[in-house]
């Protein structure tokens, strides 16, 4: 069949877009276009909107898109074919006639799916009937009710190698085989494929029956698989099919949702349990294809794994094959079940309200993707996380779009960054020995020594900005607790100030304490003074009023305690997010980059910590 562009521009044009749109959705005028509530996703306020002048409709919500042969397929559930012909004879057109082979193809197709719905109805009779009893034991086993039963079509096939073929005598054997129903095997005679099974139809987006799944029965048959489905055929993809695609669309369409479960008694499951918009694969990891049609119905379809290693693994090969297909607004979200459950235990064991809260908590692609490569292997070398790096960025350069794939290397850098280059927790202080007041008896412990040239390196530059209003702060708050100037020696040691007055004044306050003099803050400001030393005062430190300058006691030492830390961190950081800076100025690496990020962060929350200190004083 040929249809030519001018053919299918004269069919767009005899329809009229808003009034096919209308027969299944309330539209109202707007101007010169049509509005309504969309139909692809579950909304209150109106953002579809029609176009029959350009021949469009188009969700400014979910980005639902296309013409009127788009609308059949995607909301009617058509194949292309059938949406022309239906659009074709509304509109008074003849559709060309096919050629001889895809005529006889689709001759060929419509025969199939006879087969296909005279064995369904074979099948359900045979579990109304006396042989099949265990197998309404078994349906019974599991809490369906009797109208789920109905609506999904359980039956049964006999433990015959026959029976199949001698119900449906009226096809002949090469139709059967050609259906998958059934088995050739070279020497030996055609036999029924599904033998003593819960059969379980699968449908098309129409309702037609193109395959069966079957699941065993009797225990005894160790050797055969539990679940068994029918082989591709003219009907029947498996990698395209979608099971239980026909009645999640409408019920999604409702919940804004859709579930994807590994297996087709979990859909059953859960629509037991009031969870209509399930699907699942069919035997396979979830494909491309059956992606794609997913993201027709939503653009976030949630992925619901059991709780084991397989299941972690179907959930892994369903993320790198969304990566390279991967576009704006369409992902997966992912939920882990509990442990050793599926879908069916948490539904029985937690109620239906259990599996609701699950799914409300799917995570989203990317953190399963990070958390499962993080926790693949152990991190415990530089090799182990340069592992872990390479694969993240494999995962990046799968993904066509230019700006997920960005997004995504970006996302997953920062993380690997915060991992792998963490800063580590400062041991805490530990005050020197001999700072204080000296025992009786005891000699004198001298002054620290002059710093070697190898220790210059731990020095800390203060210029000016926050860290210099912050040293103010600390010098006027140990002159107002100068017991707590020699617990603190050390890391006022290594402070150097650029302003020479506060150098002298920090020194001052150092050989004041290892003297072992009992300090009184008066005494010490006057010592201070009649030396001649420029001593801070509340402009140098912007007007904050922090705990230690007004108070005593341990609240004062805690406060002071804190304050120095920060005031010892603060310059370092910034010292090292400048040469962070140039390094990746120069470089431009990934490791660069990831360094920087993270000490401009803890830059940052420093000086977040300091305003928050400073304002808390300052409003009692």
């Amino acid at each position: 069949m040929s249809l030519s562009p001018q053919w299918m521009d004269e069919l767009r044009s005899r329809i009229s877009l808003s009034g096919l749109i209308g027969r299944s959705v309330r539209v109202t005028k707007a101007g010169r276009e049509f509005k309504a509530c969309c139909p692809f996703h579950n909304e209150k306020t109106p953002s579809f909107t029609i176009n029959d002048e350009k021949g469009f409709y188009h969700c400014f919500g979910c980005g639902a898109h296309g013409d009127v042969i788009r609308w059949m397929t995607d909301h009617q559930g058509l194949p292309f074919m059938e949406a022309v012909k239906e659009l074709a004879l509304q509109a008074g057109m003849e559709v060309p006639a096919p050629d001889p082979r895809a005529a006889k193809k689709a001759e060929q197709q419509k025969s199939l799916h006879d087969v296909m719905q005279a064995a369904q109805a074979f099948f359900v009779r045979c579990l109304a009937e006396e042989r099949g009893g265990e197998a309404r034991r078994y349906l019974a086993s599991r809490g369906f009710p009797a109208q789920i039963v109905r609506d999904f079509g359980f039956g049964f096939a006999p433990e015959s190698r026959t029976a199949l073929k001698e119900a449906l005598s009226a096809f002949p054997d090469e139709m059967l085989i050609e259906a998958g129903l059934r088995i050739v095997v070279e020497g030996k005679e055609p036999y029924d494929r599904f033998r003593g099974r819960l059969m379980l139809p699968i449908l098309d987006p129409r309702g037609r029956v193109i395959a069966f799944g079957g699941r065993i029965l009797t225990a005894e048959k160790t050797d055969a698989p539990k679940y068994l489905n029918s082989p591709d055929t003219p009907l029947f993809d498996k990698g395209r099919t979608v099971y239980n695609l026909h009645r999640a669309g409408p019920a999604s369409r409702q919940s804004g949702r859709v579930v994807v479960v590994e297996g087709y008694m979990d859909v059953v499951a859960l629509a037991a349990a009031g969870i209509g918009e399930a699907v699942a694969p069919l035997g396979t990891a979830l494909t491309e294809h059956q992606i794609e049609r997913l993201w027709r119905l939503v653009e976030t379809p949630t992925l619901c794994f059991d709780g084991d290693s397989a299941g972690q693994r179907a959930a892994m090969r369903a993320i790198t094959r969304a990566l390279p297909l991967l576009r704006p607004g369409h992902s997966l979200r992912i939920v882990t079940l509990p442990a050793g459950m599926d879908p069916d235990d948490v539904v029985k064991k937690q109620g239906a309200a259990a599996m609701e809260g699950l799914l409300d908590e799917a995570r989203s692609l990317v953190d399963v993707l990070w958390e499962t490569e993080r926790d693949a292997a152990p991190l415990t070398t530089p090799e182990d996380k340069a592992g872990l790096k390479s694969r993240l960025l494999a995962h990046c350069d799968t993904i066509q779009h230019p700006d997920i794939k960005s997004l995504y290397r970006r996302e997953l850098t920062e993380r690997f960054g915060e991992l792998a280059f963490a800063r580590k927790e400062r041991p805490p202080f530990q005050p020197r020995q001999g700072n204080g007041p000296r025992a009786k008896g005891q000699p004198w412990k001298p002054a620290p020594a002059p710093l070697a040239e190898h220790d210059k390196a731990r020095m800390l530059r203060i210029g000016t900005g926050p860290s210099s209003s912050l040293l103010a702060a600390v010098i006027d708050g140990l002159i107002c607790n100068p017991q707590h100037v020699a617990r603190h020696s050390e890391a006022l040691a290594r402070l150097r100030p650029e302003n020479p007055d506060t150098c002298a004044v920090i020194d001052a306050l150092l050989v004041l304490a290892d003297s072992g003099q009992p300090l009184e803050s008066q005494r010490l400001r006057t010592i201070l003074l009649e030396r001649g030393l420029r001593l801070p005062s509340a402009q140098d430190y912007a007007g904050m009023r922090f705990g230690f300058l007004g108070s005593g006691g341990d609240s004062a030492g805690e406060e002071l305690a804190e304050a120095i830390a920060l005031l010892v961190e603060l310059p370092a950081v910034e010292e090292a997010l400048g040469t962070a800076t140039k390094r990746h100025e120069a470089e431009f690496s990934d490791e660069s980059f990831a360094e920087q990020q993270r000490l401009l962060q803890r830059r940052l929350a420093l000086l977040a910590r300091l305003g928050q200190m400073g304002r808390a004083r300052a409003a009692l």
